[in-house]
């Protein structure tokens, strides 16, 4: 059990709005194109989608930033989009969500972009229109030097990475120097495929399929859980590992302390989208506000419980903690 001191959590929550976040990471938009349908395609057994109206919302690694400001933070957002018209719509988005796209830096590939075509409330077919080349060395290496000028002005890192090619050793690399080693936390959202670029952040948050993939180990109980943590801990030498479970909460481990379960706040299931996003961008603000790693996951955990409740990709508030925890 986490050892809770709810002054404590309200003294961290009442300090989100003065932390700058950076998020560095693989920018997406999100396109959703709502309609009807009526009647099967002559050309092929499809169903023809009448168009409506048509969504666009930050997603990837934008979705982390934009979590981040609705619980009140400056956010810093680094990445790459392309030189489209995909990307004026992703500043314009950025722009009005308040976040800082100084370190988004224009390349040759497209932007990244998911479109979802749905129909009566069911999902008809998901185009992506992305490339998942790494960055060419010159586009890292500015990334690099952007993010060097900003050194000075960040609290907390979240490292957003969905393996598109942004994230790469040598971004990593810059990251520790910069950051780690000048006691910075770093936070990730990892991808198996990428695992041992991360050695030596501060901590990893892996859902529950990442975590066997990373580890090599068949989760099935807590036995099997501890385990495989604890592997990832030795691999990448960490101060922490966090596992997202769905429906069964979270799990931390820490080599000081072991395994520590924390059980699921949410009182209703709705849509877990973005979830993730949202314990990401809780768990930086809580460390940098001064709580311990416990702390941190109850107070990521509790958000996490807000924003499953919630139909559709959503964020939490700093009202919405202080209401749900009752302080």
């Amino acid at each position: 059990m986490v050892d809770v001191n709810f002054n404590r959590l309200k003294g961290a929550i009442s300090e989100f709005k003065n932390k700058k976040i950076l998020v560095i990471g693989d920018l997406m938009l999100d396109r959703f194109i709502w309609g009807k349908v009526s009647r099967i395609s002559p050309e092929a057994p499809v169903p023809v989608v009448e168009v409506e109206r048509e969504d666009f919302l930050l997603g990837g690694a934008a979705n982390v930033a934009h979590n981040l400001r609705a619980l009140g933070a400056r956010v810093l957002m680094a990445g790459v989009v392309g030189d489209d018209d995909s990307a004026v719509k992703f500043l314009e988005l950025a722009a009005s969500s308040g976040l800082d796209s100084s370190l988004v830096i224009k390349d040759e590939r497209p932007t990244t972009v998911k479109t979802r075509v749905i129909a009566q409330g069911q999902q008809v077919v998901r185009v992506d229109r992305e490339s998942r080349d790494i960055l060419p060395k010159q586009t890292e290496n500015r990334l690099c030097r952007l993010l060097e000028e900003h050194l000075d002005s960040i609290d907390g890192v979240v490292v957003s990475d969905y393996a598109k090619g942004v994230i790469s050793k040598g971004l990593m690399n810059k990251v520790r120097e910069l950051f780690v080693e000048n006691g910075i936390p770093v936070l990730v959202d990892p991808k198996p495929i990428n695992k041992k670029i991360y050695k030596g952040v501060s901590l990893v948050a892996p859902n529950n399929s990442e975590a066997q993939a990373i580890s090599g180990i068949v989760i099935s109980d807590n036995s099997s859980l501890e385990k495989a943590l604890e592997k990832i801990y030795e691999e990448l030498r960490l101060e922490a590992v966090l596992i997202t479970r769905g429906s069964k909460g979270m799990a931390l481990w820490q080599p000081d302390r072991g395994l520590l379960s924390i059980p699921t706040m949410a009182k209703e299931v709705y849509d877990v989208t973005g979830a993730g996003d949202t314990v990401m961008a809780t768990l930086v603000l809580s460390k940098t506000s001064g709580l311990s790693w416990d702390e941190s996951a109850y107070l990521a955990n509790a958000a996490a419980g807000i924003v499953v409740g919630k139909v559709g990709t959503a964020t939490v508030t700093t009202k919405d903690l202080i209401e749900l925890l009752g302080i």
